[in-house]
């Protein structure tokens, strides 16, 4: 029993350092990877400004916002947002932000659901799946957000 107890001891504190040290990467893996994604987009969208302006106005469907603004909403979420993310600066507003953009682009772009390879909806589904984990746990400890609030917990 004894035995049992001390292994048990031992995998304990293996998890913590596998969380602290495995969870942050993770985040950081997380936060560049989805970021990425979003910021290739931003950079399309900007690269052919006029084209991006005929797709809102003909293609998608963006509910109650005039086609130019949504066009503008978006590209600049897309690429602030994940700038944000990278940095791992107000990491979670950006996550959440993200999320939006990601929701917005699937209902305003229905013909998502219908193509005949179901990767396009995937990848958004994945995306905003790994933007809630980044919501629900936060940065890690290789972002700005905790060096900033490690440094403001000192000052109090």
């Amino acid at each position: 029993m004894n035995g049992l107890l001390r292994l048990h001891g031992l995998s304990t504190r293996l998890d913590g350092v596998l969380q602290s040290v495995g969870g942050s990467l993770i985040s950081l893996a997380l936060r560049l990877f989805v970021g990425w994604q979003f910021f290739k987009a931003g950079m399309v969208k900007v690269g052919d400004w006029n084209g991006t302006l005929s797709l809102f106005r003909e293609e998608y469907t963006v509910p109650v916002l005039p086609p130019e603004l949504a066009a503008v909403m978006g590209a600049g979420g897309e690429l602030v947002f994940p700038v944000l993310l990278f940095l791992g600066l107000f990491s979670r507003p950006a996550a959440l932000g993200l999320f939006f953009v990601n929701a917005m682009a699937v209902i305003s772009y229905p013909q998502l659901w219908k193509f005949e390879c179901p990767a396009a909806i995937n990848d958004h589904m994945y995306w905003g799946l790994l933007l809630l984990v980044l919501i629900a746990f936060g940065p890690g400890k290789l972002s700005m957000d905790y060096w900033i609030g490690k440094a403001g917990n000192r000052r109090i």
